[in-house]
């Protein structure tokens, strides 16, 4: 039956994806009305992650966000199907890197990398990386129950020189390259909730009391890596810019969980530039009950 499902549909998504922008934001204006207006998609998860947020603004304000994210929020989703025949040319028009040296100054250096972000703007289009940065890359995909969509997203995601390993194994494969010293970045979006029970650390994020993920920060002192972080703003419709500023090439030297506040405090300050482009649909702030006093 997957077989079946991937055969008929992802010749349909293909060809979805070959029709030229304009056309594909005006299917997001559709969708964007469809959700918003009468499926109702999660606007209360998102008003209420606003408002938690944002405790100072009026309830204006929070409603005019919030439509704002929806409108993004749909073209991330078009601008991913369209990624599956984008070319290159237009991709490197599009979604701009401001200052790569930044982090080929430190591949050059011989170090592994660990790559910091959140799911602000549009992190799909990082299968980019590979245009500008002399190092090998490493990003994760999820699982996912059909292994036909699975592969065909892999392919996609990997097609620009990257390498994808299953989120469940993106560990191991990452311990396991660098005890070879085989050089590499990895890409780590850590702004997503971990397992209660496997939490070691609590912080406020956008005002509100956070379980953290820390992988990053253990990992990044158990094998040296200098930790970058990768701020992406988008410019105008379809339109993205990235820049990376260096968090630390000595993580030894920081304090427990001192990198990890300071990649919050970059990304904290990004989303309240602009709030409207930070994934407010999921449920961030889920556990704030829980938090230690």
């Amino acid at each position: 039956m997957h077989k079946l499902v991937f055969y008929l549909s992802y010749p349909i998504i293909w060809l979805f994806s070959k029709l030229p922008f304009r056309i594909l934001y005006f299917i997001s204006d559709g969708i964007y009305y469809l959700l918003f207006y009468i499926v109702r998609y999660r606007k209360k998860v998102v008003l209420d992650n606003l408002k938690l947020s944002f405790p100072t603004k009026s309830n204006t304000e929070l409603k005019l966000i919030r439509k704002l994210f929806f409108k993004h929020f749909t073209d991330i989703f078009i601008e991913s199907v369209k990624s599956f025949s984008i070319s290159k040319k237009e991709l490197q028009k599009r979604y701009h890197f401001k200052n790569p040296e930044v982090v080929n100054i430190i591949a050059k250096e011989g170090k592994n990398i660990i790559l910091l972000g959140s799911h602000y703007a549009n992190w799909e289009w990082l299968i980019t990386l590979p245009f500008v940065l002399n190092i090998e890359i490493f990003g994760a995909y999820t699982k996912l129950e059909n292994k036909y969509f699975e592969k065909a997203i892999k392919k996609n995601r990997t097609k620009f020189g990257m390498i994808g390993f299953k989120t469940s194994e993106f560990i191991k494969y990452m311990i396991s390259n660098i005890k070879n010293k085989r050089q590499g970045l990895y890409i780590l979006l850590s702004d997503q909730s971990p397992q209660v029970e496997k939490t070691y650390y609590w912080k406020e994020f956008l005002g509100v009391k956070v379980p953290i993920h820390t992988g990053a920060e253990m990992l990044s002192k158990k094998f040296d890596c200098a930790v970058i972080n990768y701020s992406c703003r988008k410019i105008k419709r379809g339109y993205y810019e990235i820049d990376f500023e260096t968090i630390t090439t000595t993580p030894k030297e920081f304090e427990n969980y001192q990198i990890m506040d300071q990649y919050l405090k970059i990304t904290e300050k990004l989303i309240r530039e602009e709030p409207a482009y930070y994934l407010w649909s999921h449920k961030r702030f889920k556990h704030k009950d829980k938090a230690p006093k």
